[in-house]
């Protein structure tokens, strides 16, 4: 051995100590490199040894060696000692941590349950914008120009003349000015109207209508479809009640009434004891709209109808408040996801 040899003995014991992992490791460095039966021990032999005209070098050499692993042991035992500290240290113990998972809002929720009941009688999913024109909004849909519902206590303008559309009807208009018969679909979306929040009503909600043209469309067709929604989405022991009605864009129209969840048809406060609630507004499409789309009234029919997502939320996770979707309340809404 040289002094020549002691600078690659050194690189060769720092190498290891930087690859050490544990304390036990430089423990075992430690006897390699400076014990009684290491690599210290022989470099002093050799010293002993060497000619008298190395022995300067030698011995700067081999206290070089000896300071250098000594110091790099050092720092690195007290590195591995803080990385192993309480404060870091794994406890295999403790239970897994589990970070949270978002999930569908109950009214996201409702929306895709319908959207697959009538996706299996051959119904398709059709979207819109939310600002919407006067014409798709009110004229398409034969809504006349004193009707209360264009007033601006009703309806939220823009500056440019548009508005947010007040149903997802306008999305019908575009869909049968856009495709020719037959057509089949369900717009389910976001609607707006002035109105003041409370229990049961909200400035903001979600309607979800339908639209069914072909030939030879009846009333039959019509209540065949929502009696078998009404199955799907309340049981198969619910039963459906049409009344006559009024709206502007279909002729006839009726209100569709289905049979309370709570106390199936007997009378209970939530039904105020008539047996039945409200679910849906229907009809048959007025010829008037079909002109304005294009289409010939003579040649095929249809029926319309359209529903609040928000009531049948508030039915099926039994809420009995409206607001309490829209609080953002997380403590409530896990309950639903």
């Amino acid at each position: 051995m040289t002094p020549e040899d002691l600078p690659r003995l050194l690189d060769e014991a720092l190498t290891a100590i930087q690859q050490a992992d544990s304390l036990d490791d430089l423990e075992q460095l430690r006897i390699r490199f400076l014990g009684r039966k290491g690599k210290l021990p022989e470099i002093m032999a050799a010293l002993k040894l060497a000619p008298p005209d190395q022995k300067r070098a030698f011995g700067q050499g081999a206290n070089q060696y000896k300071q250098g692993v000594t110091q790099a042991l050092e720092e690195a035992k007290q590195s591995c000692e803080s990385s192993s500290s309480p404060a870091n240290a794994l406890d295999v113990t403790l239970p897994g941590f589990s970070p949270p998972q978002g999930g569908n809002h109950p009214i996201r929720q409702i929306m895709i349950r319908i959207s697959q009941i009538f996706d299996r009688i051959g119904f398709t999913v059709a979207t819109g914008p939310d600002i919407e024109t006067v014409f798709n909004n009110f004229d398409a849909l034969n809504t006349p120009a004193d009707h209360p519902s264009r007033d601006e206590q009703d309806t939220f303008y823009l500056e440019d003349g548009r508005l947010l559309r007040t149903q997802t009807s306008p999305i019908q208009i575009r869909y049968m000015q856009e495709n020719p018969p037959p057509v089949r679909i369900i717009a389910p979306g976001r609607a707006y109207r002035r109105d003041t929040p409370d229990a049961t009503h909200s400035a903001t909600f979600h309607q979800v209508e339908g639209l069914y043209v072909a030939e030879k469309v009846s009333m039959a067709d019509l209540k065949g479809d929502l009696t078998y929604f009404a199955r799907e989405i309340l049981g198969p022991g619910v039963k459906t009640r049409f009344r006559p009605h009024f709206f502007p864009f279909t002729e006839p129209s009726v209100e569709v009434d289905f049979t309370c969840h709570v106390c199936k048809g007997k009378g209970c406060r939530v039904c105020k004891n008539s047996g039945w609630i409200e679910i849906a507004g229907a009809g048959m499409v007025d010829p008037d709209v079909f002109r304005s789309v294009g289409y010939d009234p003579d040649a095929v029919t249809g029926y319309a109808f359209g529903m609040g997502l928000e009531r049948i939320a508030m039915i099926l996770l039994e809420i009995d408040d409206i607001r309490r979707l829209y609080d953002n309340d997380l403590r409530f809404l896990r309950q639903f996801a």
